[in-house]
């Protein structure tokens, strides 16, 4: 019997031994998903002008692999969902493009910005069509490990307008307005009617602190920092600026996106297109980016004139 027990005891012992000091994670058999990379710049203008060389090779399938399931595409036309996108891009042939100017914006670790300039010439809907620069802007997500195209916009380059000063003192803020700061939420759609409220009371310092401080918009004329665009909006009269056409889609937790179009009297009659990107920072959301000076195009015009750039690839506050 004490034999027995003494063989018990060392049985017991050895266990011990080989059991762990401390308790598996309770997901140990859950296989750990692996760390994203950061995006560096030169990886993203890469996967840029990869979603330009399916367009110029016309691997339509490849180019569609490239985009995200919800990715927009704000045109003068229309704003393309992805099939849209895929079915007007096979109107498209580059012959030649050229790209320069490039700025990276980073949203966070799952999602970027690529801001720059490209000229194009070649064929649309069978027709040739001259160079033609633009301004152009497209947003990126990583869904599951992989980088997808999101977003994109473009606008035709055109000179800066004349400075006015008789319009800048018209339409300046008056020195006795209440300084009424806005609070934004999650709801981009909501946080940019209250930016363009702002702008119709002149609160010009409430707006400021909306935006990040990295934050970029893409105009025609150029493209501006925080400080250029407070001091752009502050130039002209948003009183009865007029909005529609809204859509909104998320980049991410903490990033979404929202476009729509903006008519305002002495711009485009049909209007203009503008999106903007918000972002989560510290609880706060504040606007990232802004792209717009993209007018609205009836489908009759769109068949007497070639895209700015990529149908697919094409294309807040435009200066009038």
């Amino acid at each position: 019997m004490k034999k027995i027990l003494v063989i018990i005891s060392a049985l017991i012992v050895a266990a011990a031994c080989a059991a762990p000091t401390t308790p598996p994670p309770a997901n140990a058999n859950v296989a750990t998903a692996p760390a994203t990379a950061a995006m560096t710049e030169a990886d993203a203008i890469a996967k840029e002008k990869a979603i330009w060389d399916t367009i110029k090779n016309k691997d339509y399938d490849a180019f569609g692999n490239m985009l995200a399931a919800d990715q927009l595409e704000v045109t003068g036309e229309t704003v393309y969902d992805k099939a849209g996108s895929i079915s007007m891009v096979k109107e498209f042939e580059p012959s030649e493009v050229n790209f320069s100017d490039w700025k990276f914006l980073s949203i966070d670790k799952d999602a970027f910005v690529l801001i720059y300039t490209v000229s194009v010439k070649g064929k649309y809907k069978g027709k040739e069509f001259p160079a033609e620069s633009a301004r152009a802007s497209s947003a990126w997500v990583n869904r599951d490990g992989k980088w997808l195209a999101m977003y994109h916009q473009e606008s035709t380059i055109k000179p800066p307008a004349p400075a006015s000063p008789a319009s800048a003192a018209k339409t300046a803020a008056s020195p006795g307005a209440a300084p009424v700061m806005a609070a934004t939420g999650a709801d981009p759609i909501a946080n940019e009617k209250m930016v363009w409220d702002l702008f119709k009371s002149k609160n010009y310092d409430a707006f400021a602190a909306l935006l990040a401080p990295d934050f970029v918009e893409v105009e025609p004329d150029k493209v501006y920092d925080k400080v250029g665009s407070v001091k752009g909006v502050s130039e002209f009269d948003a009183s009865k600026a007029v909005l529609s056409d809204w859509r909104a889609v998320n980049l991410d937790d903490d990033a979404k996106l929202v476009t729509y179009v903006a008519k305002i009297p002495g711009g485009p009659s049909d209007g203009e297109r503008h999106s903007t990107i918000w972002v989560s920072r510290a609880g706060k959301w504040l606007g990232l980016f802004h792209h717009g000076g993209t007018p609205v195009m009836k489908p009759a015009a769109m068949m007497e004139t070639k895209p700015a750039a990529s149908p697919a690839m094409k294309s807040p506050m435009k200066k009038t």
